[in-house]
């Protein structure tokens, strides 16, 4: 991968505090992975920079590269690489996501997370 592609996921994971890149965007999803992520963060009310990956095939690799995880979505928080669906999905669950936002200080609202769990106990 070449060099530029390296700093420019670099720069957008260091000046964002939640960045997901994913397949296509939040209002437009274009996998189902993608669309879980997005929407947990959605539904969370976590503000996030969505990341097409998509729209250009040397940053789609060039992502994979970085965080050496061979598949999309990729959750960065605070510069820190949490994970795709299948993590991101296990932390809501267990509230790992609540205290990782916690310790990073990302707002997001603690009663649609309380909701997300009770709701996956329940079915």
């Amino acid at each position: 991968m070449t060099e530029d592609i390296q700093n420019h996921i670099r720069d957008l994971v260091k000046n964002n505090d939640v960045v997901l890149f994913m397949k296509g965007t939040s209002e437009a999803p274009q996998c189902g992975f993608s669309s879980r992520v997005a929407g947990v963060l959605n539904f969370m009310e976590v503000p996030f920079s969505d990341i097409n990956v998509l729209a250009d095939e040397n940053l789609r690799e060039g992502v994979k590269k970085f965080s050496d995880w061979p598949t999309i979505p990729q959750l960065y928080v605070k510069g820190e690489f949490v994970g795709g669906c299948d993590i991101v999905t296990e932390m809501t669950l267990s509230g790992e996501l609540d205290t990782l936002f916690d310790g990073k200080a990302i707002a997001y609202n603690q009663e649609a997370a309380s909701r997300i769990r009770e709701h996956n106990r329940d079915t």
